[in-house]
């Protein structure tokens, strides 16, 4: 009995037990639920809260976005912005740049040139101050006049040094350029010497120095090796003072002041006393200009110049043979994109005492006999009176490149002077001017071949002609540096 009792009383405690354990771990269970359901809830609210702020600034930003834009700064901003910088900038701080001024740019300076030997044989004669070049206007005016023909040649007189200068200013790019060669005119005329091609200085629209006349277009010059060019070209590097107000891809105009000058021709009447004091009197500067349209299909220029020549007589003599004549000339060029590989250079002018911006020829002015009795403005008889001579001039070439490699060129010019009654009868009328090459090029900037040329004078009135043929080899060799350095 009393065993009997004993084991009741060890069930009943192991009962007991269990029961607590099953109590406790109940409640454990239970309050990981309450946790885990307390978290949840709490994730819930914070989701809401953000959703809430989210739709806040959504509506915000609509509303900004239709509202018109304002300057105002808000005090945030301000804030901000006080943060960002002090009131007044300290010693070592930048300035910003106020309306005007430009920002950080590139100043460069750019060195070039060239070396360049032209050696070949011609087989007929011209000046010798001339050698190696093709000037009509330089071949014999009479049967030998300069010796035999036949004769070597060289020369580095094509060789050229320049230096090229570009920066911003608040005006706008200034731009400057010094350049010459070696090749020796005027009195170093046939010497290997220096001279002087372009000194000229830009600041946005307005140039001056001594550059390209806006009469002329460089642009038609052949890819050639013969170094005068066409006789039929305007070419002439004046000096002026220039304004472009037009220069963008599509079109370009150029109005210029330039340097005045002539040359005149004293034709039968060379002999007479009274033209050994005649001075040439230029009071108002040459006025020339030019508009060029542009696209993809080349571009077409139009210039033109008009010119004031006069002249004094300063000798004793009772017959003033002063006076002056109006020079004018037009001057039509083009480039033609003759698909991906050719250029057409064309041109086209006319005038009348225009030679000195011809690249050959000689006199503006001729003299030209008085028909009857006329009289100057003191009444007294004039026999003779200088007349501004008509020019024409025409330039057709194309340039073409093979490949990468290989080039050619080849073309026609032609020079006529409307020569006047009283000149000689072996003074200049006409040139002619042709050439055609195939050019090597191994490398970059070097460039080798041979170029077969031709020039041909016709005088005015004794029927004498003469004919030049020349085979020219040439050697090029490029090179150029350039610096920058930065600007403000």
């Amino acid at each position: 009995m009393r065993l009997n009792l004993r084991n009741a009383w060890k069930n009943f405690n192991s009962a007991l037990l269990l029961f607590a354990i099953f109590t406790i771990s109940t409640g454990a269970v239970r309050a990981q639920s309450q946790d885990r359901q307390q978290d949840i809830q709490k994730l819930k609210d914070k989701l809401e809260q953000l959703e809430q702020t989210m739709g806040e600034v959504k509506a915000e930003l609509n509303r900004l976005e239709a509202a018109p834009p304002s300057t105002a700064t808000t005090p945030a901003q301000k804030t901000a912005e006080a943060k960002k910088k002090p009131e007044q900038p300290g010693p070592s701080e930048e300035l910003v740049p106020m309306e005007g001024e430009i920002k950080q740019q590139q100043d460069t300076v750019n060195f070039y040139g060239f070396a360049m030997l032209d050696s070949g044989y011609n087989f007929g004669q011209i000046d010798p101050n001339w050698y190696d070049v093709v000037r009509p206007t330089k071949l014999p005016s009479y049967p030998n006049q300069f010796g035999g023909s036949g004769n070597v040649y060289a020369s580095v007189r094509q060789t050229r040094f320049g230096v090229k200068s570009s920066s911003q200013t608040p005006l706008g790019e200034l731009k400057t350029v010094f350049e010459f060669e070696l090749f020796g005119t005027g009195v170093d005329a046939g010497q290997t010497t220096f001279r002087l091609r372009h000194a000229y200085g830009e600041l946005g629209k307005v140039g001056a120095g001594q550059t390209w006349s806006p009469f002329m277009d460089i642009g038609v010059f052949p890819n050639s090796v013969e170094y005068w060019g066409p006789s039929g070209m305007v070419f002439f590097r004046n000096i002026q003072v220039r304004w472009m107000p037009v220069r963008n891809k599509r079109a370009e105009v150029t109005v210029a002041l330039e340097r005045p000058g002539a040359s005149g021709d004293q034709g039968v009447y060379a002999d007479r006393i009274e033209l050994a004091n005649i001075t040439p009197r230029f009071n108002f500067p040459d006025l020339s200009g030019h508009l060029r349209l542009m696209g993809n299909w080349g571009y077409l220029q139009t210039a033109a110049i008009v010119r004031k020549i006069g002249w004094n007589d300063t000798s004793a003599n009772t017959t003033n043979l002063g006076g002056s004549v109006v020079g004018w000339g037009i001057n039509l060029t083009s480039n033609l994109n003759l698909g991906k590989n050719s250029v057409a250079k064309l041109a086209y002018t006319y005038g009348r005492g225009t030679e000195n911006y011809m690249n050959d020829a000689p006199f503006d002015i001729g003299i030209a006999t008085n028909v009857g009795v006329v009289h100057n403005s003191q009444g007294q008889i004039v026999p003779f009176k200088g007349v501004a001579l008509p020019v024409t001039g025409v330039v057709a070439f194309l340039d073409h490149s093979w490949n990468e490699h290989f080039t050619s060129t080849g073309g026609y010019s032609m020079v006529n002077i409307s020569n006047s009654d009283a000149e000689l009868a072996s003074d200049f009328h006409q040139g002619h001017y042709a050439l055609a090459n195939i050019l090597y090029h191994p490398v970059a900037k070097v460039m080798l071949g041979p170029e077969f040329q031709f020039g041909r004078r016709v005088n005015y009135l004794d029927g004498f002609n003469y004919n030049d043929y020349r085979i020219q080899f040439t050697f090029k060799y490029d090179w150029s540096k350039s610096f920058k350095s930065p600007s403000f």
